[in-house]
């Protein structure tokens, strides 16, 4: 019995020690399965990375031959520009014009006084006539193109303006900014209209707004006459005055504006189109050009301050003649705010000073005999900033990105900028960096 009993015991023993071998050998196997595994994934993530490096290669292959194809396409567009510009006799002549200095300020006058009329597409003008047919509670009589985005039009019993921006963004901020200039007290400016049914107007992916028509005097504004410099000048100070109280309020909508960095990339712009201004401008003209633009961006950071402290206001930010509008009943009135901005006043009077001196034939001492810019001369900075040919920079860029170098009417009054009125202007810089050492 005893016996049975022991023998009972080893067989129960074999079976548990046959069980421990089971569940080590499975566990092995687990382990086994359990490495396998974890070695695969690791392939499995090697090769994942490998092919992310792989596309990333690619990626950046196919980029830098992206890259290499726009460089040869811009060359080659260079190339051709330029080959187009030595064919033409047309361009030959008006290069050689540029030294008729009176003939082409005489042009000038006439092109800076003229109101740009663009007829537009009639397909288009008429589609925008029937969305707002269907958008104003009023029958429209005519819409008539005053340029891009911009129309005049008539109803019943009323005359408005229509202008297109951008984004809706755009238009709610010139609304509210116009109407804040009235509520406090500017009021030589122009109303919005709220016309339309369903508000916003919004057609082709442009927002439009209705604008009072202020009827205009048969005597436009111009920086030829001495009575229109002054008066400019006195709105553009009125619009300073009240805009400064409106910069808290706008903080966070009007972007801050950085004179020299605007500078900086107008000039590396007009690097970049020596190619073409070499063929038109002799290269000792480009070279003093140059200069100014060098010791003007090294005096204005040299005088930062003068353009991020002190008096803050809402800069217009675009004071051609054609912001400036003489009224039926001769008031005038300060026009299109698309391009304000946070600063000091001084890039406001820069400008100005800058539009009016072809007409006071680049003198040091007529621009003294206004009051309002003489005190804004007495900084040092100011005179730096005012030999930067901006103007030049502006112009050679623009007709450039438009192709319209080749058109001898669109390139004269550029040509008279950059050579014709070089000497003046020449005698200008001298007279400001004599003034600035002292």
């Amino acid at each position: 019995m005893l016996q049975m009993t022991v023998d009972a015991e080893d067989r129960k023993w074999d079976l548990e020690d046959t069980a421990q071998d089971l569940e080590q050998a499975q566990g092995l196997e687990q382990a086994q399965d359990l490495e396998q595994a974890q070695d695969l994934e690791q392939v499995r993530d090697l090769e994942q990375v490998r092919d992310l490096e792989q596309v990333r290669d690619l990626e950046q292959a196919q980029g830098l031959e992206q890259v290499r194809d726009l460089e040869q396409a811009q060359d080659l567009e260079q190339a051709q520009d330029l080959e187009q510009t030595q064919d033409l006799e047309q361009v030959l002549v008006t290069a050689q014009w540029a030294g008729r200095h009176l003939e082409c300020r005489e042009i000038l006058m006439k092109a800076v006084n003229t109101t740009v009329k663009s007829g537009g597409d009639d397909l288009f003008k008429n589609r925008l006539l029937s969305y707002l047919q269907e958008q104003f509670p009023f029958k429209i009589d005519e819409i008539k193109p005053i340029r891009k985005q911009v129309y005049l039009v008539r109803a019943q019993e009323r005359v408005f303006i229509l202008k297109g921006f951008s984004s809706y963004h755009r238009l709610k901020l010139q609304e509210a900014f116009t109407a804040s200039l009235i509520n406090e007290g500017f009021a030589k400016t122009y109303t919005f209209y709220e016309f339309a049914k369903e508000p916003p107007l919004l057609y082709d992916r442009t927002y439009y707004g209705c604008l009072e028509y202020i009827h205009p005097s048969p005597d436009s504004f111009s920086y030829h006459l001495k009575r229109d410099r002054l008066e400019g000048l006195e709105l553009l100070q009125a619009f300073h005055d009240t805009s400064e109280k409106l910069v808290n309020r706008y903080q966070t909508v009007v972007p801050a504006f950085r004179q020299a960095e605007k500078w900086r990339e107008r000039a590396s712009l007009f690097l970049n189109n020596l190619p073409v201004i070499r063929y038109f401008v002799q290269k000792e003209i480009i070279n003093e050009l140059l200069s100014w633009a060098d010791w003007s961006l090294k005096g204005i950071e040299e005088e930062d301050w003068l353009f991020q402290s002190g008096r803050q206001v809402i800069l217009h930010g675009d004071v051609a003649h054609h912001n400036f509008l003489r009224a039926k009943n001769k008031t005038l009135y300060l026009l299109d705010f698309d391009l304000i901005a946070k600063a000091t006043p001084h890039s406001d009077y820069l400008q100005y000073a800058n539009r009016i001196l072809p007409f006071l034939r680049w003198s040091f001492d007529d621009l003294l005999r206004f009051p309002i810019i003489k005190q804004y001369m007495e900084e040092k900075g100011f005179k730096y900033a005012l030999a930067f040919p901006t103007d030049i920079f502006r112009e050679w860029n623009r007709v450039i990105r438009e192709r319209s170098y080749l058109d001898p009417v669109k390139i004269r009054p550029v040509l008279d900028l950059t050579v014709g009125q070089f000497a003046e202007r020449q005698r200008f810089i001298r007279d400001l960096k004599k003034a600035a050492e002292d």
